[in-house]
This record gives structure tokens, C-alpha cells and sequence, in this order.
């Protein structure tokens, strides 16, 4: 997984390559430039340069040196490429100055010195935004603030260099004026802001450049956060053996479901079958079984006894439940179990006897809110998959302190209850007790409808069944979850998305990675 680094972290390891280990400034802004170039002539314009007109606008600093770079491969690939320099050309320096002095026809640069310097940024077909670059912080104002909303309303696909100018790398934060990006391209290490929102929305296609940084200049920098990537998924996702049989290929049990949420039960039992379990089982109050029966073709029910007239499931369901688990590979509870007092003690009881990996979500989460002692004596394996507000509820921390910093109250609760912590959200941040976090770059805004963290569940527990590590497991679970979403997004349009539509693109993710 490629390191995810911020505006700070990034500049250590800039120091660290150049005046540590001896690489020239020069090399590097040389091949980030070359960087985007590439990108942009593979992404925008199949591979052709020429009859195609390219703004390039450049500030004073070393993304402008980046974007004078960027140009000059463009112009010699046979674009033409006029440029832009917010202020005055001798107030260039440094690796920036060289760059300006290295172009062919220094004529073709323009200083834009007030709003009537602007130019016609509709009239070109391509716009390179070379303005500012991770370092920036605060609102953009005066000039460039104007430049920046001509680019936008030019209607023409835009390239950020590094970052959309604007756009905070650490927070994602946008404080003024921004710039709406088709393409980014990235140096070295993709940072938080092109994850994070309001940033990601500005991002557009994001592509990092290796520019030539030493691995010990990386590495140098202790991070702790990643970013999951396809090639991660596809060497963690299980191989199935040509002799594989339903009971090798992982058998797990999801403890679910209580009256007006049979659908959250059904959700994460068909999302496990679709996602390589060769067995699921479901166990369910009794009076629900036969709504589950039908709704479930091929995972298995099991009644379990209920409360009363209540149909949720009661506490003396837990001899028979832990009597299931003897012959399960992994365990999934809480999908619209109920807050009912009975089910949450039977809950409480099976997270204490369990002996096998486990998520827990839902309901199930919000049965330790008022007392989480058991999670913190855990001691098999275990996944929690809060959102937000169960995770307020689950460590008593205030909800707006979670949403200003999720990725740290993610490791926090992984730390606190020795388990790898799913934080759902946009992004979801996965955390494991030793302090990693991992950041999921797919899934849409479609998701955000009631189900879809039933049918994460179900993935995630299947993938547990076959014998993936409970971080490979929530990290996996998570990017193919948030790609089913992207597939059904595509196909309905995020408006119409509803969580079984995720489950019915499952296939088409996994034949992605697996025949």
C-alpha cells in the first residue's frame, strides 16, 4: 500500500532525499514535471500532443517550476503551450528560476500582475494548474484568487500539479477559492487532502508520480498511515484451490436480525455467500426464521429462541449459539439484532465465550456503550465496524471531536480494545492495535443509504472465514465493498443506489481480481 503522507512529512523526505542522500533538486522537479506531462497526454489526450493548445499557469514557487517543466516536454511532444506566471518573471529563484530559463521561448510566458492580465482561459483546450502546491495554507485571495475562478469557469478539463491549488494537503480543508481538477498528479506519496472532503471532490483522477525519491527517504519518516490499493487487495484476496469444497472455503455464522430487521439479517448473509463463503449460516429468532427462509436461498437459517412476543433473540439463545460456533471459521454479530435488553446480554455473553475471529457492528456495538470492559478483555480475534456515532457512543468521546480527526480515533479505539477498528465513513479509515491506519480510496456517496454497512459486514466476515487476517480482511472488505458501490453508481447513478444493489455487483468486483 503507498504511504499517504502529509504537507510536513513530505518535506522531510524532499530535505531528507536532497540534502541527506545527494539528489539534486533539479532531477527531481525535473521528472515531476516530466511526471505530469505524461499523465496528461496519456489520460486527456490518448497519447497525442500535437493541435492541441495547453495554458500552464505558474506561481512563483517550485510547483511553478514543476509547471514550467510540465510544459516544456508538452511544447516538445508538439502542444502548444503558452504560460501564465502570477507575478513578475525576475522575481523567480531557485530551481524554479532555472526552469523558467531552460524554456525554449521564454516569450510564450505572460505575467498576470492584475485581473486585466487574466486571459481568455476558454480559449485554450487543456489548463495546467501549477499555482500553488502542498505547502499552501489559508484562503487564496486578490489575483490569484481571480485566476482561479477564470480557470474554473473556462469549462476546460484542468491538470493539478501536486494539489488543487487551494486545497489544504493535510485537511482536505478549503478556506477561499479552489480549483475543480479533472486530473491530479502527485509526487512521490499521495497526501490526506486528496482523500479527504471537501479536497477528494476537487481532485478528480488522481495518479502519483514516482520522482525519484530514495527508499530510505520514505521510509526515514516513520509513517503510519496507507493508502489500500488494487495491487494490495489482489496478492491479499484467497486463491481457491481446483479441489476446493464448500466446507474449505471458510464456514461462518452471523448472529442477526429482530422484528422490522429481517432485511439487515438477509443483507450480510447474501453479501458472505457472494463473497467466497462456502458456508453461511444465520441465526435469527425463531418466529423470523421462515421471513429469513425465503428472503435466503442459499445461506442457512437457525432459529434461535427469542423473547417473548418480542421476535428478537433472547438470552438463553446463548448455549445453542456457542453450540453452532464449535464448527465456524468466523463470526459476524450484530446486523439489526435490536438494543433489547435480553439480546444485548446474549451479545455481551457470546463476545466473552467466543473463541474465533469476529466482527462486530451494528447493534452490536451499541450493546458495550455503556460498558465496553468486554471488548477490552478480548482476546480472539476481533473487527469493530462503527460509524461515528457508534464509535461516540462505544469510547465516550464527543461526536465532533471523531468527525474533526477520524483516522486518530481510529487507532485510538484499535489500541483501546486490541482489535482492528473500520471506521465507515467518507473516507473509511481502518486502524489496527499497532498504531497502522489505512485509508479506503473507493465508494461514492450512493452508498450512503441504509443497509450498505450490512452488506460491508457480510464481506468482511467471509473474508474472515477464508482465512484472511483481520486487518487483510477489514482492508479488503472495505475497497471491494466501496468498488461494488462505484460499479452500482455507474450502472444506476448514486440517487437510485440502495444496498442490495451492492451485492448484485459483487461479481463483477471479484472476476476483477478473480476468475
Amino acid at each position: 500500500m503507498p504511504p499517504l503522507v502529509t504537507a510536513g512529512q513530505m518535506q522531510n523526505i524532499d530535505k531528507r532525499a536532497i540534502e541527506g542522500m545527494g539528489i539534486p533538486g533539479l532531477d527531481l522537479m525535473e521528472a515531476a514535471g516530466r511526471g505530469v506531462a505524461e499523465h496528461l497526454r496519456d489520460e486527456l489526450l490518448q497519447g497525442e500532443c500535437g493541435d492541441t493548445s495547453i495554458a500552464v499557469v505558474c506561481g512563483r514557487g517550485n510547483n511553478g517550476g514543476d509547471g514550467f517543466v510540465c510544459g516544456r516536454y508538452l511544447s516538445e511532444w508538439g502542444a502548444e503551450v503558452s504560460y501564465f506566471l502570477l507575478g513578475e518573471t525576475t522575481r523567480l529563484k531557485g530551481d524554479a528560476l532555472t526552469n523558467y530559463e531552460r524554456l525554449n521561448d521564454k516569450s510564450a510566458v505572460t505575467e498576470i500582475l492584475n485581473e486585466n492580465d487574466i486571459p481568455a482561459f476558454a480559449d485554450f483546450d487543456i489548463i495546467v494548474d501549477a499555482i500553488f502546491g502542498t505547502g499552501f495554507k489559508g484562503a487564496i485571495e486578490g489575483v490569484a484568487a481571480a485566476v482561479v475562478r477564470a480557470i474554473n469557469g473556462a469549462g476546460k478539463p484542468v491538470v493539478a500539479v501536486d494539489i488543487a491549488s487551494g486545497v489544504h494537503a493535510d485537511t482536505g480543508e478549503i478556506e477561499g477559492e479552489a480549483i475543480a481538477a479533472e486530473l491530479t498528479v502527485t509526487f512521490g506519496c499521495p497526501k490526506y487532502g486528496h482523500y479527504l472532503h471537501p479536497g477528494r471532490g476537487l481532485t478528480g483522477l488522481l495518479k502519483t508520480v514516482d520522482i525519484g525519491f530514495p527508499p530510505q527517504a520514505i521510509t526515514g519518516e516513520k509513517i503510519n498511515a496507507y493508502v489500500i490499493s488494487e495491487d494490495y487487495v489482489n496478492a491479499a484476496l484467497p486463491e481457491r484451490a481446483p479441489d476446493a469444497h464448500k466446507g474449505s472455503c471458510g464456514k461462518v455464522f452471523i448472529l442477526a436480525g429482530s422484528q422490522g430487521m429481517t432485511g439487515a439479517a438477509a443483507l450480510a448473509g447474501n453479501a458472505a455467500v457472494r463473497s467466497g463463503a462456502g458456508l453461511v449460516y444465520v441465526g435469527c429468532p425463531e418466529s423470523l426464521n421462515d421471513i429469513l427462509e425465503i428472503k435466503l436461498t442459499e445461506a442457512l437459517t437457525r432459529p434461535l429462541p427469542e423473547v417473548g412476543k418480542k421476535r428478537t433473540l433472547a438470552r438463553r439463545a446463548l448455549g445453542e449459539v456457542m453450540k453452532y460456533l464449535e464448527d465456524i471459521d468466523a463470526l459476524a454479530v450484530g446486523p439489526g439484532i435490536s438494543q433489547h435488553f435480553e439480546t444485548q446480554e446474549l451479545v455481551r455473553r457470546v463476545i466473552a465465550r467466543r473463541t474465533i475471529p469476529t466482527v462486530l457492528d451494528a447493534d452490536g456495538l451499541n450493546t458495550f456503550a455503556k460498558d465496553n470492559t468486554v471488548l477490552k478483555q478480548n482476546s480472539a480475534p476481533l473487527i469493530i465496524t462503527p460509524h461515528v456515532g457508534e464509535l461516540s457512543r462505544l469510547i465516550g468521546t464527543p461526536l465532533d471531536e471523531i468527525i474533526a480527526d477520524r483516522k486518530t480515533w481510529a487507532q485510538q479505539a484499535a489500541q483501546m480494545f486490541n482489535c482492528v477498528c473500520v471506521l465507515k465513513g467518507a473516507p473509511t479509515f481502518v486502524a489496527d492495535p499497532g498504531g497502522i491506519a489505512c485509508l479506503n480510496p473507493t465508494g461514492n456517496a450512493g452508498m450512503a443509504s441504509g443497509g450498505t454497512g450490512d452488506v460491508l459486514t457480510g464481506i468482511i466476515v467471509a473474508l474472515l472465514g477464508q482465512g484472511l487476517s483481520p486487518l487483510d480482511a477489514a482492508c479488503c472488505g472495505v475497497y471491494l465493498h466501496g468498488m461494488a458501490g462505484d460499479l452500482a453508481a455507474d450502472e444506476l447513478g448514486q440517487i437510485s443506489m440502495a444496498a442490495g444493489d451492492l451485492i448484485d455487483t459483487l461479481p463483477e468486483v471479484f472476476v476483477h481480481f478473480r476468475l
